[in-house]
């Protein structure tokens, strides 16, 4: 397939075996780039100020401040490169090809010194174990355009699709956000009240940081690409505290099911890739488990549900 893949493949297939080497590599280079964001926004509740967006070329920091001034990052997955952008009309480019996560992570910073906007990151990447630091990984150095580029045109339709679904609640709910830490594209909604302490033990992150995210009751959904740990793309859905009786719920489409390794249901990419209408199928697993998860929890349903005029 050419790295322009066909538009006309609007629910691409995503081979996790096929580009993991690549997957790897960009989530290494996805956590350079966030943490920047990291470094300069102030703190949003839930570790808001930390994820990137989906865009119509790929990937955003959105606006980043710097003292007076502004700048974003942009990974442009349709050009392959990586777009910093200020707001006195400045820009710099770097070309997405095979290169290690070392190269690119001097390459990024080079580049926003000769903007006048030096940086210095934590250069330990988070939720992975045992990684190697930023400016000594050369193992992680793959990069297939046209793997990456299907990788984002599902992204471009689950984004979609999760926006439908996050419109319909009124109570705080997130953005359809990228969390590079995980590697997934999230939406999680809110009861508004607090949360036991989370347990934390996530890799390399602070537990304080795991406890802030789950200050408050939650029901999230996102999609996952996959790991090693579990090698094929998914959608999940969980509760935070997991209400009893949670996990013997019957959700939908038939291919849904509880993952008991990732406390969560999931639904397996292809199964909606693959759906009469993929559109439907997703919703289906997002509208059935998150009331598998609000009837249990007690949550006023119909308080957080959107009512516009007839």
């Amino acid at each position: 397939m050419s790295d322009r893949a066909p538009y006309s493949d609007v629910w691409p297939e995503i081979d996790y075996e096929g580009w993991k080497d690549t997957q790897e590599t960009l989530h290494l280079w996805s956590q350079i780039i966030g943490k920047i964001r990291l470094t300069q926004t102030p703190w949003i509740n839930h570790s808001w100020h930390v994820p990137l967006y989906v865009t119509a070329r790929g990937l955003t920091t959105s606006p980043i401040p710097y003292g007076t001034r502004i700048f974003e990052i942009d990974f442009d997955f349709l050009d392959h490169s990586v777009e910093i952008l200020t707001g006195d009309g400045e820009r710099r480019t770097i070309g997405l090809e095979p290169m290690s996560v070392a190269h690119f992570y001097f390459a990024v910073m080079g580049a926003m010194d000769d903007l006048g906007l030096p940086v210095e990151i934590d250069k330990i990447p988070n939720e992975l174990v045992d990684p190697a630091p930023f400016d000594q990984d050369q193992e992680h150095a793959s990069y297939d355009a046209g793997a990456v580029i299907r990788f984002w045109r599902a992204l471009a339709q689950i984004h979609r699709v999760f926006q439908r679904f996050r419109a319909e609640f009124i109570g705080k709910c997130s953005p359809v956000h990228f969390f590079w830490g995980s590697f997934d594209l999230a939406v999680t909604r809110f009861s508004g009240r607090p949360a036991p302490p989370h347990p934390g033990g996530i890799p390399n992150l602070p537990d304080w940081v795991a406890r802030e995210a789950y200050s408050h009751e939650c029901i999230s959904a996102g999609f996952w690409p996959g790991a090693d740990m579990f090698p094929t793309p998914v959608f999940y859905s969980y509760a935070y505290p997991e209400p009893e009786g949670f996990r013997e719920a019957e959700v939908g489409p038939d291919a849904a099911y509880f993952q008991p390794d990732l406390g969560e249901f999931v639904l397996p990419y292809d199964a909606v890739r693959t759906a009469e209408s993929p559109d439907e199928a997703l919703l289906e697993f997002l509208h059935t488990t998150y009331r598998a998860a609000a009837d249990r929890a007690g949550w006023d349903e119909e308080a957080f549900e959107l009512k516009l005029p007839a």
